[in-house]
C-alpha cells in the first residue's frame, strides 16, 4: 500500500533530438522528387480536366447536373491542390537547400575578431 507509482523509463530515442542540420545532398534529392511528382499531378490535373471537358453533361434533371458539376469541381480542386502541395514542398526543400549551403560557408570561414 506504501508502494510509490511506478515511472515510466524515459525512452532514450524519443529525448533525443536531431541537432545535425539536414544534408545539402537530402534536400536536393527531396527537392527533385516533390518536383517530380508536382509534374506528373500536374499533367493527370490537365487530363482529368480535358476529360471533363470533352464530355459534357447531358440531363433534364437540374438535380443530376449540380451533384455532377459539384463532383467534377471536387476531383479538379484535390488534384489542383496536389500539385500546389508538391510545387511548394519542392520550392521549400531547395530553399532549404540553400540556407544549409550558406550557412556551411559561413562556418567554413574563418572569423577574425579584433
Amino acid at each position: 500500500m506504501n508502494e510509490p507509482t511506478p515511472t515510466e523509463k524515459p525512452n532514450p530515442s524519443a529525448t533525443e533530438t536531431n541537432t545535425n542540420p539536414p544534408s545539402i545532398f537530402r534536400c536536393i534529392i527531396g527537392a527533385i522528387v516533390a518536383a517530380t511528382m508536382a509534374i506528373g499531378s500536374f499533367f493527370i490535373n490537365s487530363s482529368i480536366a480535358q476529360y471533363f471537358v470533352d464530355r459534357p453533361i447531358h440531363s433534364p434533371n437540374y438535380l443530376v447536373v449540380n451533384i455532377t458539376s459539384a463532383v467534377r469541381t471536387l476531383i479538379i480542386g484535390i488534384s489542383t491542390l496536389a500539385t500546389g502541395v508538391f510545387s511548394l514542398i519542392a520550392l521549400g526543400l531547395l530553399a532549404l537547400a540553400i540556407q544549409v549551403t550558406i550557412q556551411q560557408l559561413k562556418q567554413q570561414t574563418p572569423s577574425t575578431k579584433n
